[in-house]
């Protein structure tokens, strides 16, 4: 009996044809993103949320049950970005001033975020968490609610990262179902990103794993969005 040998994977390679530079891949990517904002145009914050609110209670359901039988316990991951050409004062007032008020600059750094933007509360996401879309917000919650970025494991020396943002991701009832710290610190031609995310216990490891590469994408388009209008 013959083992079945797996063929070698078919490739194609563009040799002419576009003018200017770019691969297949970089083509198809401009495209998915030119109809997904055109689908989140037409459809708007509300068409949106209609869309996907059996997603959002079950995502949230979903956040809900792991906060309750995490009992208060949390795992981190951390995201390590490296950007040249742009100080972390000028992304930061970029980001400032989108979350007051450029929504579509927000949702076009990532596939998957379908609502953000600052509120009564702080700062609505709405976005996946892993396979599971949630609507949540960030800030504080109850008295001393940011108090246990003080001792965090992940919290970097001030004098290399001093600009530090820290927050709670709450539902609408309160319950806290992550949190997240942020830590910039500038380098000689640009910054680093310390992007650390926290998840109940009782979530699966692949929730924080493609959390850590949701922020890669999210934080890498924002970066890029800011220089272009430095």
């Amino acid at each position: 009996m013959t083992d079945k040998q797996t063929p070698p994977p078919v490739t194609v390679t563009l040799e002419a044809g576009p003018a200017g530079s770019g691969s297949i891949d970089d083509f198809e990517l401009f495209y998915a993103r030119r109809a997904l904002d055109r689908f989140r145009t037409l459809l708007g914050r509300k068409g949106l949320l209609d869309l996907l609110a059996a997603d959002i209670e079950e995502g949230n359901a979903f956040l809900r049950e792991s906060a309750r039988t995490s009992g208060g316990s949390f795992k981190a991951g951390t995201t390590v970005l490296a950007t040249k050409g742009l100080t972390s004062a000028a992304f930061l007032a970029w980001m400032d001033e989108a979350f007051a008020g450029d929504e579509r600059a927000l949702l076009m750094a990532h596939p998957e975020h379908y609502v953000m933007g600052t509120d009564s509360v702080g700062a609505r996401v709405v976005e996946n968490i892993g396979p599971h879309i949630a609507d949540f917000s960030m800030g504080g919650w109850g008295t001393d609610a940011m108090a246990w970025a003080e001792d965090a494991a992940e919290l970097l020396p001030e004098s290399e990262f001093p600009r530090k943002m820290s927050s709670n991701l709450f539902l609408a009832d309160g319950t806290v179902v992550g949190r997240a710290l942020i830590q910039f610190g500038d380098t000689a031609d640009g910054f680093t990103a310390n992007l650390t995310v926290y998840f109940p216990v009782t979530c699966p490891d692949d929730v924080l794993d493609h959390h850590l590469r949701h922020y890669a994408v999210e934080f890498r388009n924002w970066i890029v969005a800011a220089g272009a209008h430095a």
